[in-house]
């Protein structure tokens, strides 16, 4: 199985460290969470692994080709100017017919194995690993209608979303919807997807989930990962 790892952000939410480490290689116990992706790529299956550099590429490459890491081979794609993250796959050889596209900041214990046979049970274009966020408002909610009158009104309520985790599973026919050399997003490609009414479906996970993006969550991260490491690392 094919597995692309997209690892060419900045990282400016987490500024300062990501201004001479690429985010893919901020340590996580023992490992970058770049590693413990392959590591877990490898115990699901995966034998294709590109991965999408942009930002500081060249640390990334240099750890990864030290060899003393993980066994798992790798291949890279480098884009010379931000593309977003979806319009580097045109940069991808030899993409397969269905393949997984990730972020290279996400500490999961997703069976990636497993959410690549459900794309392909559905015979979807794309399938997007979703997870719940519940969001409290710490204050009272008026909705009100066109004239102004207040119509209900509702105490700190919780609100539930269904959130993209930052995985996916696309079809290589997916790249007919995505222009080539300009920057083109996820977001763009959701929403161009949907408004055509293409086969795109939602695989809701409920285990564990966090993007190391900010400062708060990557001290979570490192903190969970330690706790938690037999369910990250099996």
């Amino acid at each position: 199985m094919q597995a692309v790892i997209l690892a060419g952000g900045k990282g400016r939410r987490l500024h300062p460290y990501t201004t001479v480490l690429p985010k893919p290689l901020m340590p996580i116990g023992d490992y970058p969470i770049l590693e413990v992706i392959l590591r877990q790529l490898k115990n699901r299956g995966f034998d294709d692994i590109v991965i999408s550099t942009g930002y500081l590429h060249e640390i990334i490459c240099a750890y990864l080709k030290s060899g003393s890491h993980t066994d798992l081979p790798v291949r890279f794609s480098h884009e010379d100017e931000p593309l977003g993250t979806i319009a580097p796959l045109h940069l991808i050889d030899g993409l397969e017919d269905d393949f997984l596209v990730m972020n290279g900041d996400i500490l999961t214990d997703l069976d990636y194995g497993e959410l690549m046979r459900y794309h392909k049970d559905k015979g979807a274009l794309a399938t997007i690993a979703t997870y719940q966020r519940d969001v409290n408002i710490d204050f009272g909610v008026l909705e009100a209608d066109d004239s102004g009158r207040i119509r209900k009104f509702i105490e700190k309520p919780d609100y539930h979303f269904s959130v993209s985790m930052g995985v996916y599973v696309f079809s290589r026919e997916v790249l007919s919807h995505v222009p080539e050399g300009v920057h083109y997003g996820f977001d763009d490609l959701m929403e161009d997807l949907t408004l055509s009414g293409s086969d795109v479906y939602s695989y809701p996970y409920d285990g564990y989930w966090l993007d190391i993006g900010r400062p708060d969550d990557y001290a979570r991260s490192v903190e969970e990962f330690e706790r938690y490491r037999d369910r990250f690392l099996r």
